[in-house]
């Protein structure tokens, strides 16, 4: 196939537009078939810049030093131009001009036998002027190899390793121009544009098939932001106001960049460039892979003895797990080799990881020899190496003498390690030696017990949601290894009623297998438990009976259940003294007592307020039921609590007051509620019409700040203010009692005042005359008529103090 040619070149002399622009140029010899449009847009493309303040007259020897530009450039109907653009001296006056001779490829069009676009602007048959008659076009038929093919691969090796810092960031800069998000294109500042034509060689070598093609290109260019091509070549100078311009810039020869590329195809061809080892990239492209695959071309360095980093290995090592069947014997074993050889100390986890995904593709399906380095790798990463997650290998890895060589080496220090005092606070660390124990088969029995003891409050601790990251191992340790399984099930049911709700958030996070014969009532209460709460809703009650069931054993028989259950449904929290009695019911004082779950019982009956009606029958029954552990100042408090069941019932021993003091004395630093049960109760029945005289006496007498707030608070109460004002002779008596003891002291004096004007004084006012009458009369009735008369005081005039009424109604009493 000819293609159609054209020539474009400068104008006559002087009629340029000055040595920092472009210049005037004009096309020479146009094929036929080649559309005006395409003319327009070629003129841009194959203007020459000479590089700044080169002279307008220039010697052989110094024209020959100017850059030249080959170019392959898109156009925008689908065509492509391949082109070369030099700088030529006018016949005339010798002045500098330039001239471009082009080809155009069609929409689609190849170049003959696939020729790279680079190798065809090497042609010796570009003209640097117009031709006088029509010549064949560069690239019909390029000249057969001279022989030289060996020293221009060894030129070209000699380049890649004089680039070799930039090797990679060029390489992944390329990368990035065929991907999503990449560069406008990318720069390469070099001092000749034959460098950048070298690093047009390299990449059209390293490319996979087909890119490599169409990657379009200029080695020489003064106006770099505004090149139409993917790779553009620019000299230093004019390269020094590209900084944030959008484009890969790589000042080639300059100083070293520092780290990684981030790419680990670009590292891999860098390494196999300066390996001087090209030929490995055709037959990486053989292998199967997406294009730019790091995995092929990793697998086939390492197979040609080309050390590569981590990730280049790991790579490998995924690609080769996910086509085991791409590699032969041979290959796989080269493979391993590498990945396996024993100077390499710079592993990463993720490369681990990769060599464990290729163990198991392997395994079964390459020879135990191939295989064999591999799992010694990853087992002794395992325990010297402190990883964790690594995927270990099957069992059958370690059946022969490599796995009872590995074993000898191994053996101690895994033992050594069981053995030591940290073991089991890490849960992955210690999970992980015990299956790399059964692996090569390590006897570790005698220190299971102790292991086993320690890890299982491990498994409590940590927080985050969802399974944690031991989990998967740990299951398939418990799998493996039924001893194993039996010590930790077993250790875990033991814990958990100490710390319920620890096992159950673990079996919540960690599907557990305690489905076998062992009882584990505690670990099944533990699993059962959120669906039994959930089913009873706020009956927490009906959600303790129910998880006790879940556990299969009776409290009598196992009493600790009672503290397992208990610890799920009420937490840190106590129940109420309702709750608690029923839990009492449920169970014998004896389980309770083995179970320890008898404080809960007094931690809710002292818990409870005032009012709780069921605190004192409580009280009651845990007195009787534990005599021996409700001792010193909690004993008090109950039989404070007790009391106040007496006094309500009227089985209470005489001096209440008394009793009341000694009690709080002994119970101190006493609860409220406590206290406040035993003085509301004594206020109760003193406020009641048939009250104990002497009780009475004693309370008002005792100055106890304690019983008289409860007196004032009772007589203060709904019930008191309805009975006042239906009962006259009940308001008589209160009368009487505010008003008889006015020597009782501060403390009764200003109660039984508040309780004269702020209690009696509102009801009396309120009552009909007649009403009041009998009120009067039920006060004189019960005393003399000096009281009587100081009733009708009283009720006429406005408040006075207790302690003037007081002594008026004693001295009246006393004339009486």
């Amino acid at each position: 196939m000819s293609l159609a040619q054209l020539h474009y070149t400068s104008a006559a002399d002087r009629d340029g537009t000055g040595e920092d622009g472009p210049t005037a140029a004009r096309f020479t010899v146009v094929d036929a078939s080649i559309p005006a449009s395409v003319l327009t847009e070629a003129g841009p493309l194959l203007a020459y810049e000479a590089p700044h303040g080169t002279p307008e007259r220039l010697t052989d020897a110094a024209l020959r030093t100017l850059p030249e530009a080959l170019s392959f450039s898109l156009l925008s109907d689908g065509s492509r131009l391949l082109a070369r653009s030099v700088a030529v001296r006018s016949p005339r006056s010798s002045a500098l001009r330039f001239h471009a001779h082009a080809v155009h490829l069609p929409g689609g069009a190849r170049l003959p036998e696939g020729t790279l676009p680079l190798t065809a602007c090497r042609s010796a048959r570009w003209a640097s002027g117009t031709p006088d008659r029509p010549q064949p076009d560069p690239v019909a038929s390029l000249p057969a190899a001279t022989g030289n093919e060996a020293r221009e691969r060894e030129a070209l090796n000699d380049f890649a390793v004089s680039r070799g810092p930039w090797l990679a960031g060029v390489l992944a800069g390329l990368r990035r121009l065929h991907g999503p998000g990449g560069p406008e294109r990318v720069v390469l500042v070099e001092r000749q544009s034959a460098d950048v034509a070298r690093w047009l060689a390299l990449a059209g070598t390293a490319l996979p098939d087909g890119l490599a093609e169409r990657l379009t290109f200029t080695t020489y260019t003064r106006r770099p932001r505004e090149a139409a091509q993917q790779v553009v070549g620019v000299l230093p100078e004019d390269a020094e106001d590209l900084a944030g311009s959008g484009l890969s810039v790589h000042v080639c020869g300059g100083p070293r960049p520092e780290g990684p590329v981030g790419d680990v195809w670009a590292e891999t061809a860098a390494r196999v460039w300066r390996s001087r080892a090209p030929e490995l990239f055709r037959e990486a492209a053989a292998l199967p892979g997406e294009p730019f695959a790091a995995g092929p071309l990793a697998v086939t360095a390492l197979c040609a003895g080309i050390s590569l980093g981590t990730d280049e290995r790991a790579a490998a090592a995924g690609w080769a797990a996910e086509r085991p069947y791409a590699l032969d014997g041979k290959r796989t074993r080269q493979l391993i080799e590498a990945l396996t050889a024993p100077g390499v100390d710079d592993r990463s986890g993720p490369e681990f990881d990769a060599a464990g995904l290729l163990f198991a593709a392997l395994d079964g399906r390459s020879p135990v020899t191939t295989t064999a380095p591999l799992a010694a790798m990853l087992v002794t990463e395992a325990v010297r190496g402190g990883n964790g997650s690594l995927e270990l290998p099957g069992r059958t890895a370690f059946s022969g003498p490599e796995g009872a060589a590995v074993a000898e080496v191994l053996g101690p220090e895994i033992l050594s390690e069981l053995g030591g005092a940290g073991i089991g606070l890490d849960v992955a660390r210690t999970v992980q030696l015990l299956r790399v124990a059964r692996l090569l088969g390590v006897e570790c029995a005698g220190l299971l017990p102790s292991v086993v003891d320690r890890l299982a409050p491990a498994l409590l601790t940590g927080g985050g949601e969802g399974a944690p990251d031991w989990a998967p191992a740990l299951l398939e340790l418990m799998d493996e290894q039924f001893d194993v399984r039996t010590a930790l099930l077993g250790a875990l049911d033991r814990i958990a009623p100490e710390r319920p709700a620890g096992v159950e958030r673990l079996l919540s996070r960690v599907p557990l297998p305690f489905t076998g014969t062992q009882a584990l009532p505690h670990l099944r209460m533990c699993a059962g438990a959120p669906e039994a709460k959930a089913g009873c809703g706020e009956d927490r009650v009906a959600s303790f009976q129910r998880i006790l069931r879940a556990g299969g054993v009776s409290p009598f028989a196992e009493p600790l259940v009672l503290r397992t259950a208990a610890g799920l449904v009420w937490g840190e929290e106590a129940p109420t003294p309702e709750e608690a009695r029923l839990l009492l019911e449920a169970a014998t004082s004896d389980a309770h007592r083995a179970a320890g779950t008898w404080s809960l019982l007094v931690a809710a009956v002292l818990a409870a307020g005032a009012e709780d009606e069921e605190a004192p029958e409580l009280a009651h029954d845990l007195l009787r039921g534990f005599p021996q552990e409700t001792g010193g100042r909690v004993r008090a408090a109950l039989q404070l609590l007790q009391f106040a069941r007496d006094v309500r019932s009227g089985a209470a021993e005489p001096e209440w007051a008394e009793r009341v003091r000694a009690l709080r004395a002994e119970a101190e630093p006493v609860e409220p509620g406590v206290l406040g049960q035993a003085c509301d109760a004594v206020a109760g029945r003193l406020l009641a019409p048939e009250r104990p005289e002497a009780e009475l006496y004693a309370v008002v007498h005792s100055g106890d700040t304690d019983l008289v707030a409860a007196y004032e608070r009772a007589a203060r109460g709904e019930a008191v203010g309805a009975r006042l004002a239906a009962d006259p002779g009940y308001a008589a008596d209160c009368f009487t009692v505010w008003t008889a003891h006015p020597h009782a002291g501060p403390v009764w004096s200003a109660a039984a005042s508040g309780l004269l004007e702020e209690v009696l004084r509102p009801v009396v006012r309120k009552l009909p005359p007649d009403r009041v009458a009998a009120v009067e009369e039920a006060v004189g009735s019960s005393g003399s008529s000096g009281r009587a008369e100081a009733f009708r005081d009283w009720n006429r005039r406005e408040r006075r103090t207790l302690g003037r009424l007081g002594r008026r109604i004693a001295g009246r009493v006393r004339r009486g």
